[in-house]
This record gives structure tokens, sequence and C-alpha cells, in this order.
């Protein structure tokens, strides 16, 4: 042998050599890595439970476009509380399902992304007292003692705020000065009018375009809006569609607030607009029936400037998670269909988990038959199926777990597992083929050392078109597929793509190795990989099948002898 060819073969062996320890450092690195992180695969509702509800447009017409647009708001609304894994997808023709696992307190959950109402934002005409009845009158010792009062339906018709409740710019009295604060003010009292008049629900006739009896935001901790103050507000002037972003933050003093931002130039000249009609007064911000701000509108400066697209709500004791419930309001609130609520449960990860050890169990001793089959059939080879699975399994382990923690965070349900299942045949399958070719290549009379390398690139295409095909399908399956059967073609496809990847990287560069060892392929012959393709190895070539017709052996000097 050359020298020459003597180091292309050292530089071959080093080249595949680095290959197959490059798989092993990144499937085992990137294993002890999630390990360390203490990260796992975020369970489906399936199998951590949850919180599952179905929500109905209530227009009878409504374009997929803007139920499409309505799975977005919502699912973004979902992102935004910090879970994972959760689904948000169409149903039908006018419903959105939304699945959230491992959630512990599902009606909080619910109640947050639950508000499906448009928002709103509207002039605040006067505030009012909690619903409060009066109690009967003292004519209890005459024989008709007067019933107590009954509360005024929410559909009626509100009064007119009283002269001296009303938060016009009269009683507010807005005055900007040097103070810290940066402005004075008059802070008019509830108008008791109002405290017979039960909330107008969002569900009113002509609700956006009609005054309104709306409740504030509950305080933190309280889920309730019964004994809030409450806000009468006129009809809308601008809806949520006109915010682009919003986010909170503490400013310089430590004080929190919302940043927002409006979309495009139409949107900042409406915003001018309204904040042009309400300078100096009270504009609410109205999110599914309770409102969830009522800012002044430039209270420090003397006279309206435009806000060039942008601005700050501040002030008023805001909390960190005040601020966050309003930007989230700000920038997910504004929906195009309205949505009422038409089914909620909470899920029990109980039978999920009965399925998953049932299903786990029948999978494990499955392939363990199947493993020791190979392992049996291929003998040498049949450890590197093992090995190959092992990388491939620890690999998608550390894959899935990290994408539980990022915003994608696909849901890992039993269809996702039926994925992986389902996936861990094509795996296999690809190794048969490799090796089946290997046969082939053996039994035309080429030794091991050269088939390992030839019989590769007849296999890989092989490998590649069914893989590919494969891929195919779960792309396809994934993009018209709703619900848990995106999670079965997501993993199905991840898993094809590892199937390739390792194939390529780990399987055919440890056969090679494994091939042009002599101790593997002579020296073993109950293990060896002459014993596994049942190939008799004799020297550098191989000899597979009967011998001549007629059994002849060919002598020196050209003499035969039977």
């Amino acid at each position: 042998m050359s020298p020459a060819s003597s180091r292309a073969q050292t530089r071959q062996r080093r080249n595949l050599l680095l290959s197959v320890l490059a798989v092993v450092v990144i499937a085992l690195g990137s294993f002890a890595a999630v390990f360390a992180a203490k990260w796992t695969p975020k369970l489906g509702l399936d199998l951590a439970g949850g919180v599952s509800v179905i929500y109905k447009a209530q227009e009878k017409q409504v374009s997929k476009a803007n139920l499409d647009e309505a799975v977005n708001i919502l699912d973004l609304r979902v992102n935004n509380l910090g879970v994972s894994g959760a689904q948000v997808s169409t149903s039908g023709t006018n419903e959105i399902a939304v699945s959230i696992p491992g959630v512990k307190n599902a009606q909080q959950v619910l109640q947050e992304i639950g508000q499906t109402a448009q928002l709103y934002f509207r002039p605040v005409e006067c505030t009012a007292f909690p619903l409060s009845l009066a109690p009967a009158t003292k004519a209890t010792k005459t024989a008709k003692a007067k019933p107590a009062q009954k509360a005024i339906s929410g559909l009626a018709t509100l009064p007119a705020c009283g002269a001296t409740y009303a938060t016009n710019a009269a009683n507010l009295a807005v005055t900007p000065n040097s103070s810290v604060q940066g402005y004075a003010s008059n802070n008019p009292s509830p108008d008791p009018t109002f405290a017979a008049y039960q909330s107008t629900p969002p569900n009113a006739p002509n609700y956006e375009h009609r005054t309104v009896l709306l409740p504030a935001l509950p305080a933190a901790g309280s889920t309730s809006t019964a004994g809030s103050l409450r806000y009468v507000l006129g009809p809308e002037q601008m809806t949520g569609t006109s915010i682009g972003s919003a986010f909170a933050q503490q400013n310089q003093t430590g004080q929190w607030e919302v940043n927002y931002s409006l979309k495009g130039s139409a949107g900042s000249k409406l915003w001018d607009t309204v904040a042009q009609q309400n300078f100096h007064l009270l504009l609410g911000i109205e999110l599914d029936g309770v409102v969830q701000s009522a800012p002044l509108i430039q209270p420090t400066q003397a006279s309206f400037t435009s806000f060039g697209g942008q601005g700050t709500i501040s002030g008023g004791n805001m909390t960190q998670s005040d601020a966050q419930v309003l930007a989230q309001a700000m920038e997910f609130g504004s929906l195009p269909v309205r949505l009422s609520k038409l089914t909620s449960q909470t899920v029990s990860p109980t039978l999920g988990h009965s399925a998953l050890i049932a299903g786990l169990g029948a999978g494990i001793v499955g392939l363990g038959l199947v493993l020791l089959y190979v392992l049996f059939y291929y003998r040498a080879l049949g450890a590197v199926v093992i090995s190959g699975l092992a990388l491939t399994a620890a690999t998608l382990w550390a894959i899935i777990s990290a994408l539980g923690h990022t915003s994608f965070s696909p849901s890992f349900d039993l269809a996702g597992i039926t994925g992986l299942i389902v996936s861990i045949g094509i795996t296999v399958d690809s190794y048969i083929v490799y090796f089946e070719r290997l046969k082939d290549e053996t039994r035309s009379g080429r030794s091991i050392r050269t088939s390992v390398d030839r019989g590769f690139k007849s296999a890989w295409r092989t490998v590649w078109a069914a893989d590919f095909v494969s891929l195919l399908a779960a792309i396809v399956l994934y993009i018209v597929a709703v619900g848990n059967v995106k999670g079965f073609a997501f993993f199905l496809g991840l898993s094809t793509i590892m199937d390739m990847a390792v194939t390529w990287f780990y399987t055919r560069p440890l056969v090679i190795l494994l091939g042009r060892s002599d101790r593997l392929t002579e020296g073993n012959r109950r293990f060896g990989i002459a014993r596994g393709l049942a190939v008799m190895q004799t020297g550098s070539d191989s000899v597979s099948g009967p011998g001549p017709v007629g059994g002849g052996l060919i002598t020196p000097g050209g003499a035969s002898a039977s």
C-alpha cells in the first residue's frame, strides 16, 4: 500500500470516528444538560390534567379569517400567562377549543383567558357604588310593611349622572402643577342613584353604542367584582384593534406603568382624536364588561399634545399585577368576533396516566423483543441498532424537554407518544434495509470490508426515500390537522428527521469501522459481523452459498481434484 493511500485511509478512519463520537457527545451531552437543569417534557392535557374550554361565536355567520384571528389572539393570551403546552384551535365552523395542561387554579386561568369581548375605550361619565339594595322601611308596626327595593335590570336604560357626581371638566378641575404627582384634581363622589342598578351584561343589545354601568377590575387576590367600584361609561370611541402592542415595566422611580403603541398612522390619528376629546377627563378601558383602568388624559399638561403613536399609563398606585393585566388586556384583548363560553371542564390526569402506563408497558415489552431478535439475528450489527436507538431516544428526550421551555412548546400527550412509537418502526426499518443490503453485497462475492461502504450507498437511497415520504406525510398532517393530531404529526416528523441524521452520521460510519475490524469480522465467530450476515469469512474475501458446480477444487499447477 502506498504512503498516500495509507494516509487517505487514516484520514477517512479519523473522520468516521469523529462522526461517531460527535453523535455520542451531542446525544449524551444534551441529555445530561436537561437532566441537570431538571427539565422534563411538558405533558399534554390528557397526561398532566388541566382545563379545557370551548367558546362559540355569537354571530351566526363568522368568516374563517376572523375565527383564525381570534384563535391567534387567544393563543397569545394563553402564552402570556406563562403556561406551556396549551392548544388553541378551531372546532367546527364557529367554535374555538382551548386546552391548558398542568394548571393548578383552573378557574383563575379561565377567568384570565376567557375575556372574550372586544376591547373598548369609553368616556367615564361618573362613578357608582356596588349594587346595594335599600332595606325595608321602618313601617314594621303597620299591617303592610314596605318590601325591600328590587334591583333594576342591567338591560334598563340608565339615567344621566347627577350634576354634582359627573366626572366632567368642571367637577374634576384638573390643574397641572409642580408637585410630585404633577397635577391636582377633584374626585367626585359615586352617584348613589346607580346603587339599585345591576351592571350591564356584555351581551346586551347594541352594547358598544349604549351607555353602560360596569364594575372595575377586582383587587389583587380577588376573583369577584361584586364589591368593586363601578363606572358609568358612554358609548365606545375606539376599539382595541387600534392598539399595536403594550407591555408593563417599572419607571425610574420604581412605579409600575404600561407603555403602549398604536397601529400605524391610522391608529395613531384615531387615538389622538379620542384623547383630545377626553383631555383632562377619565377614559375607561373596558374588556368583557370589566373596566380594566380609567386613567386621566394628560393631566400634567396645560394643553393637549399629540401622543405620536405611543403613550404611557401610570399612577393610581398601580401594582405589578395590575400593570401586567392591563397590558395583556390592551394587547391581546381585541377579538374580531364576540365569543361565549359553551362548555368548560377540569380534566383529571388519572385516566391518561393509566393509559400511558399500559401503553408504555406494552411498548417496552414489544421493543425489547424486537431488540433481542435483532441482536440474535444480526449479532454485532444488532448492537449498532440498540446503541443507535438509545442515542436517538436521549436526543429526542433532550429536544422535547427543551422545547417545553419555549413559546412553541408542543403538547407531549398520548397522541405524541403514539407518533414516537410509530417512528421506532421506521428507525428499525432503516437499519434492516442497510443490513440486508450488506447481505446482498457479500452474497455477490465481495468482502465485508468492501460491502459496508458500497452497501450503504445503495441502502441510503431507499432509507432516504422512505424517510422523506414519512416526513412529508407528517408535515402535511401537521398543517391540515387540528388538536392532538398535530402532536402526533410533530413528533413523527421530528423522530423521522432524527432517523435520517443518525443513519448518516452514526450508523454509516460505525458499521464501516466495524466492518474494517478483523476481530469483529473474522475473530469472533459467534458475535461477529460475518455470523450476522451469514457469511463464511476467508481472509479478505468472502464466500457465500455452495461451491463451484461439481464440487471441484483448483490446485497449484493447474491440476484438479475432486
